[in-house]
């Protein structure tokens, strides 16, 4: 792939998530693709993050509109709140778009799609901080009987979540095992959105937020994101365990959040596909 044709990358986010894909497109990718532009609602991390992966050229966007004008593909790192506005605009400009937080496009995809399908531009959503996904949509082409997602992290991990504090969970107080929900991933995700893409991922790769069912355990033992799903299918019986450590730069992330998105955007460069 030549210079003139490498791929314009541009990033709405710029926390420790943003960060992380930014160098990883400038160190790693910088022969197939070009970090175009930054563009967070705090102009200080545009500009921190701009001066350290470029000194040649000024990265800083002055507007969402700006950075979507600027790119061919737009990774939104930003936050649920935001990330179906980021993509609505981005594929209504006929951009691509990458979604890191997944919870808050969940009951958006079919307008998404739609949007995407008029505009020739596509969404990709990675797998993120869990393993299964594949077996999941291989098994969904023949018949799904249940999907169940338990989740157990450290109580800090819900500090300021709404859903906790209007129940008057006391997270400090927490000494053993404690479901917080038990419910729906449709639930989930309205109750939980910074905590749970994984139950939206998985809702959206299988059998629907209804029909997902999810497990939220505040575990004052575990260091780490723990996420175990449970697939009954008529193709067999799939069970998986993941052990995440948490981003370096962010505890509320999982660090394989992180790396799935890198891998998906080298999935995106590359003419080889592997995996479902």
């Amino acid at each position: 792939m030549g210079k003139s044709k490498r791929l314009k990358i541009g990033i709405v986010g710029c926390g420790a998530i943003g960060s992380s894909m930014a160098k990883f497109i400038v160190k790693k990718l910088f022969s197939q693709a070009q970090l175009s532009a930054l563009y967070d609602l705090d102009a200080s991390k545009i500009k921190k993050l701009a001066k350290s992966v470029s000194k040649k050229r000024d990265l800083a966007a002055g507007s969402l509109g700006d950075l979507i004008a600027e790119s061919q593909l737009v990774v939104e790192a930003a936050s649920a709140l935001s990330s179906r506005e980021i993509a609505r605009r981005a594929l209504s400009m006929g951009r691509d778009v990458m979604i890191m937080s997944t919870g808050g496009v969940a009951g958006s995809l079919k307008e998404l799609s739609l949007l995407a399908k008029k505009n020739n531009a596509r969404v990709y959503i990675p797998s993120g901080a869990i393993c299964g996904v594949d077996a999941l949509k291989a098994a969904k082409l023949g018949r799904i009987k249940s999907v169940t997602l338990t989740t157990r992290k450290n109580p800090r991990s819900f500090k300021g979540v709404k859903y906790v504090e209007e129940r008057r969970i006391k997270l400090a107080g927490i000494k053993k095992e404690t479901v917080l929900f038990s419910g729906s991933a449709r639930e989930a995700v309205r109750h939980f959105p910074q905590n749970i893409n994984v139950a939206a991922v998985l809702s959206l790769a299988g059998i629907g937020q209804d029909r997902t069912l999810v497990r939220l355990i505040a575990s004052p033992g575990t260091k780490r994101n723990i996420h175990e799903i449970k697939i009954e299918s008529a193709s067999g019986d799939i069970s998986t365990r993941t052990q995440n450590l948490l981003h370096p730069d962010n505890p509320k992330t999982s660090f394989l959040a992180v790396l799935s998105a890198m891998a998906a955007l080298r999935q995106i460069l590359e003419p080889v596909r592997i995996g479902t």
